[in-house]
């Protein structure tokens, strides 16, 4: 069980960092072997990485990671806290930033759990140095889809904020499939006011045809309305 001090994630773990955002992607290594991790972070500076090195779970959770893409390399086998047990608690914090698991001690169950829980990779020790800058690729490059589809998310999630109450409830019957008539009788409106409303959060919406507002409402996980 992870002691609750260590559970505070999500106040010590971010911070919008304007320095570091210009500095580009950070490979953050948690690994109380200390030649390892030393000889990790020259590794990665041959690629011109930034890297940001700890010997424990408890020195990353006092450290404040900066708003970049990024990925985590966590040792499994670490003083007090797990590997294992950080990234589930990563996952309750709504943090989330990929992880490539090391480790000497290794077995089918500890990655299968890894894995299915969302790590990008599971590395046994001594492993190539392409193995782990593969990884690493891999890990950066989906931290910056997720980041650029959460930002996407979040102006269209602001454009949908910007509609009448009326006009969310028209757009959510719309995008299920029905037609103006249909929606008209769902929500006791005339065929024509319909069409207006719905004209109306197609310009709002920034959506050019139909199906522009039906993928933005499924980017926005929109429900179908019941009055």
């Amino acid at each position: 069980m992870v002691a609750s001090r260590d559970t505070a994630l999500t106040g010590r773990l971010l911070t919008d960092d304007p320095v570091a955002r210009s500095n580009g992607p950070i490979v953050f290594i948690v690994e109380d072997d200390i030649s390892l991790r030393e000889a990790l972070k020259r590794l990665f500076r041959t690629v011109d990485l930034n890297t940001e090195v700890f010997g424990s779970a408890a020195e990353l959770l006092q450290h404040k990671l900066p708003d970049v893409p990024g990925c985590l390399i966590l040792d499994v086998r670490l003083p007090g806290v797990s590997g294992l047990d950080i990234q589930s608690e990563l996952a309750k914090a709504n943090i989330h930033i990929p992880i490539i698991f090391i480790t000497g001690h290794g077995d089918i169950p500890m990655s299968v759990r890894a894995m299915k829980a969302g790590a990008v990779d599971f590395l046994t020790k001594p492993f190539r140095d392409q193995d782990i800058l593969d990884a690493v690729v891999a890990a950066i490059d989906r931290d910056r889809r997720r980041r650029e589809k959460e930002g996407e998310v979040a102006g269209l999630q602001a454009l949908f904020e910007s509609l009448s109450a009326r006009e969310r409830e028209i757009m959510a019957l719309v995008t299920t499939g029905l037609m103006n008539k249909q929606v008209a009788a769902e929500v006791g409106l005339s065929e024509i006011t319909v069409k207006i409303h719905r004209g109306n959060v197609m310009r709002k919406m920034g959506a050019r045809t139909l199906a522009d507002l039906v993928r933005m409402a499924e980017s926005l996980q929109l429900s179908r309305i019941k009055r």
